[in-house]
């Protein structure tokens, strides 16, 4: 199947008991036994849900894996996976990754002994050299959140198995329909289902895909044992947006250009963030191992001052957390997604005061660059 008619067609299609064209809700915590240990294919939704199969079959087609695994929230997709390994373990990590993965790493999983380190993963002699004997695997963020730096999956990969590592990719910004990290190498690879998967800002959820049978039970383990499963409803929702992901994945990349465009010539946008740009650090990576460049663009105004400024007057872009819906939404990372990372980190890194990024939706592009010339202005 090619790609659209996958993200329509994969995993399991309809009802064979009803005939239904949608995989049906199945709202149930429990399931009749024949016998003791005797069941249906099902047992406890906690272990298994018929909806959230379906999304979990689909994902794994999607992404060409072994097997998919739904969670409650990208969070806890990537909490499981973490806990894969062991107190003592050590990770080596994308320094420009998102908040909310360096707090849970150096707050959370670092009290069970989990070690991490963070390097710029664009530059894997930076990786090569932060690996330690303790080292386990290689997290990546590609593009990263939110100055879009882009490391090479293949290239990663390759030094992983050099040194006997797993290969972790965070692909939320890209998604399956862009990039497919596994095919590139890769032994896990993980979403913020909650952007553009889902692409509605109607639901929360994560998902994770393994490349192996051992991955796979090592991680359903884990995904019973702690429990944080995504509800058949929301698997529902999210298998329903994924439906139309081609279609907007590909309006929101022809707004993102224009809109590149139109912000490098603006005198008041000191620099632009676009992986889609050729003088973009590693484009070239990103044009081979991506089928698009994404809709997130971020682009520094100079101060938190004018990014405030700039803020208070726009009509079209809502100021809100998260991306990837079919609204524009617009941020500051230094106070919003990022501003669980201290401000001397921050620094290192780039993430200014005034740093804005952009998540393009699917309204009129021409409304998107008027609202953003009068706000500049």
């Amino acid at each position: 199947m090619r790609r659209k008619t996958k993200l329509i067609h994969g995993g399991i299609f309809g009802d064979p008991h009803t005939g239904a064209v949608s995989v049906p809700i199945y709202q149930v915590s429990t399931y009749k036994q024949e016998a003791v240990g005797k069941f249906n294919g099902f047992e406890y939704s906690r272990t298994g849900n018929p909806t959230r199969h379906a999304l979990e079959e689909l994902i794994k087609e999607l992404e060409n894996g072994e097997a998919g695994f739904a969670f409650g929230s990208g969070m806890a997709a990537i909490t499981a996976v973490v806990m894969l390994f062991n107190s003592g373990d050590h990770i080596v990590l994308t320094d420009d990754v998102y908040g909310g993965t360096y707090r849970v790493m150096t707050k959370v999983l670092n009290r069970f002994g989990i070690e991490s380190t963070f390097v710029d993963s664009s530059d894997l002699t930076k990786v090569e050299a932060a690996i330690q004997p303790n080292t386990k695997a290689i997290f990546i963020e590609t593009p990263t959140n939110p100055l879009l730096k882009i490391t090479d999956i293949e290239a990663a990969s390759q030094l992983a198995k050099k040194h006997s590592l797993l290969t972790i990719v965070d692909n939320t910004f890209s998604t399956p329909y862009w990039q497919n990290p596994i095919t590139q190498g890769a032994d896990i690879v993980l979403h913020s289902a909650t952007k553009y998967l889902g692409g509605h800002s109607d639901v929360v959820a994560g998902l994770v895909v393994v490349n192996s049978k051992k991955l796979a039970e090592d991680l359903h383990f884990v995904q019973n044992s702690t429990g944080g499963v995504l509800g058949p409803q929301d698997s529902w929702l999210l298998m329903r947006g994924i439906k139309t992901l081609g279609i907007r994945m590909e309006e929101t990349e022809e707004n993102t250009k224009k809109l590149v465009d139109f912000l490098q010539d603006h005198s008041s946008v000191e620099k632009v963030f676009y992986p889609g740009l050729e003088t973009h650090p590693n484009h070239e990576i990103a044009k081979r191992q991506a089928g698009g460049f994404g809709g997130m663009i971020s682009f520094d105004v100079g101060s938190a001052e004018k990014a405030d400024q700039l803020l208070s007057k726009l009509k079209y872009f809502t100021l809100a957390e998260s991306l990837g819906a079919v609204e524009s939404l617009i941020s500051v990372p230094a106070r919003m997604t990022h501003a669980s990372i201290p401000v001397e980190r921050r620094a290192e890194l780039g993430i200014t005061e005034g740093l804005v990024r952009i998540s393009v939706g699917l309204e009129d592009v021409e409304d998107l660059i008027e609202d953003l010339q009068q706000a500049l202005a």
